[in-house]
């Protein structure tokens, strides 16, 4: 089954019961049993709910998966991944991610023990210099959150296997309709399924992919234990949007390109942050594990002002400033003091989140209006 096809009907089928093309939104907590035990499949909602399931089999049929887990956030499908770790064990992970997932693991699992040494992946000799005899996981970024760079996931795989780790990859920006991960070796994938999955902004949710049965068990105990897990609205509103992925991102890829073309050649932007470039570094790797390179691109202002972002953050009206990403409208941000606040500001202008970086989630709205809107904004700076 391809992939255009996949998000429709990967893992699905009619409800047996009704016949029901889409699974109903089963809104319980708790399902009867003819003795203790004897149920139909489900006893507890935090343990299994039919939409859920609905939902996580077609979370593993578009990654190329064999087992999908949906959770609360993709905080919380992340804290279930660090809590298959020990005291004392150490994790690698890329020097270039999302503030909240440094956050995480700088404030709350390191004071449990748990050691983190933040490289830069897009060279993979750094990850291999960093791993000890404590190491135990590789968490990775690609494309990473917010400056976009490429990180060699066959590679990375490689380097798991020699050493016996464990590699995760965040495949939110990309999807799996522009990379699997797992297809590339990765062990586990990670989205923040609020983003591009759920795509319409109304939903908060997280999700993990597995192909190995022993490593899914680990992680459904992990979840049902935790109990962060998501409602059945919020599975049946994802499993909805999953169902036009493939065309929402064929239209964010081309905006995106329109875009990050546009702003290149602009005489107020100072560098423009896209892997679809020539001379973006590891763009051939792009190439190489990538269909497309997407809607997400930053891009910093000549000067590098602080009240140059705020005024063109300020006064864009097609690209709405907020948090998130991955919504059918244009979204804008500054990450050094949104996304990427809980980050010090001397570690984020190690890895480029400098003053006058914006980062975009380009949309699915027409590509001259959001010109037309950059190009305004820009005027007044």
């Amino acid at each position: 089954m391809k992939f255009n096809t996949k998000v429709i009907h990967g893992g699905q089928q009619h409800d047996p019961s009704t016949g029901a093309v889409m699974p109903p939104i089963y809104q319980t907590s708790t399902y009867a049993q003819s003795s203790p035990g004897d149920h139909k499949g489900y006893e507890y909602s935090r343990t299994g709910n039919p939409t859920r399931t609905a939902l996580e089999n077609g979370l593993a049929s578009i990654e190329n998966g064999n087992f999908g887990l949906a959770f609360a956030s993709g905080l919380a499908a992340i804290d279930a991944v660090m809590k298959l770790l020990q005291p004392g064990d150490e994790v690698i992970c890329t020097n270039d991610l999302y503030g909240g997932t440094f956050r995480l693991f700088n404030t709350i699992f390191q004071k449990f023990g748990i050691k983190f040494h933040f490289v830069g992946m897009d060279n993979t000799v750094n990850i291999e210099k960093a791993i000890n005899n404590n190491t135990k996981l590789l968490w990775v970024e690609s494309p990473t959150n917010p400056m976009l760079n490429i990180i060699d996931l066959k590679k990375c795989a490689e380097i798991s296997e020699q050493n016996n780790l464990l590699l995760v990859v965040d495949n939110t920006f990309a999807t799996p309709y522009l990379q699997k991960p797992l297809d590339l070796g990765a062990d586990l994938v990670m989205h923040s399924a609020t983003k591009y999955l759920g795509g319409h902004s109304d939903v908060v949710m997280g999700a993990l992919i597995v192909k190995d049965k022993e490593l899914a068990d680990k992680l459904y105990f992990i979840q049902n234990a935790s109990g962060a897990v998501c409602g059945p609205m919020d599975s049946f509103l994802v499993l909805r949007g999953i169902k036009t992925l493939h065309v929402r991102m064929q239209r964010h890829s081309e905006n995106g390109r329109a875009i990050a073309h546009y702003l290149k050649n602009h005489p107020k932007v100072g560098k423009v942050y896209w892997p679809g470039f020539e001379d973006h570094p590891n763009h051939d790797i792009a190439k190489s594990q990538m269909s497309g390179f997407g809607g997400m691109l930053s891009f910093s202002l000549r000067g590098n002002k602080y009240e140059d972002a705020i005024k063109v953050l300020e006064n864009l009206k097609v690209f709405t400033l907020a948090e998130s990403l991955g919504g059918v409208e244009s979204l804008s941000g500054h990450p050094a003091s949104m996304t990427h606040a809980s980050i010090p500001k001397e570690e984020r202008e190690k890895t480029g989140v400098i003053d006058s970086l914006i980062r975009l989630s380009v949309g699915i709205e027409d590509e001259n209006d959001l010109i037309t809107d950059l190009e305004e904004a820009l005027k007044l700076v």
